[in-house]
């Protein structure tokens, strides 16, 4: 009988991996995918880390609860999104005031050359005018990849509240790149616009 005991013990240990492990394994390599997204929905990379390392923070803390085989992926999505409504409650309540110069630099205005085609800069800066709701949804669905299911999911709103959002999202980044587009002289012929 204690032989029965001891072969059964180191096949259960096989058997079982480490948490550390298991989550080393399956969230880690979503860190970046996460950073970028918490740094498009803030707009600032301090914020962002500190974002990010909540999430893995929170994740980690209720990672007994995460079911293995399943999307790891849009868990920590759904936690990002979480920890991002949390601060965002938070920071409102207490603005931030910028310094005074820092404030003129940033805001004060200056005519750049007039480049020939749109920039990466430029999309993201248009992507970051859009609402946020729908700002939210065209990250997930478009950029990270997730079908409307999964975005349904990570944000908590019905699927038709998805569609709904990314249609509205898509058609106000048209707007927001047409204009920045036609700023720039770009989409136009002799005798008209394309």
């Amino acid at each position: 009988m204690n032989g029965d005991t001891s072969q059964a013990t180191p096949l259960r240990q096989a058997v079982e991996i480490p948490a550390a492990d298991r989550f080393e394994a399956e969230a880690m390599p979503h860190l970046n995918d996460i950073f970028r997204t918490a740094t498009r929905l803030l707009g600032e990379r301090s914020r962002a880390e500190d974002i990010a390392q909540e999430v893995y923070l929170q994740a980690w803390k209720s990672f007994h609860r995460f079911e293995t085989g399943t999307n790891c992926r849009a868990w920590l999505f759904k936690i990002l999104f979480h920890c991002v409504n949390h601060h965002r409650r938070k920071w409102f309540r207490f603005p931030l005031l910028k310094e005074t110069e820092e404030f003129l630099e940033t805001n004060l205005t200056s005519s750049p050359p007039i480049p020939d085609q749109l920039t990466d800069e430029d999309i993201l800066a248009a992507l970051d005018r859009i609402p946020a709701d729908f700002r939210s949804v065209v990250l997930l669905v478009d950029v990270e990849e997730f079908s409307y299911k999964e975005a349904s999911d990570i944000l908590t709103v019905p699927i038709g509240t998805v569609m709904s959002r990314l249609s509205r999202g898509r058609k106000a980044l048209r707007e927001q790149l047409t204009d920045v587009a036609r700023s720039y002289g770009i989409g136009k012929v002799a005798g008209g616009e394309v």
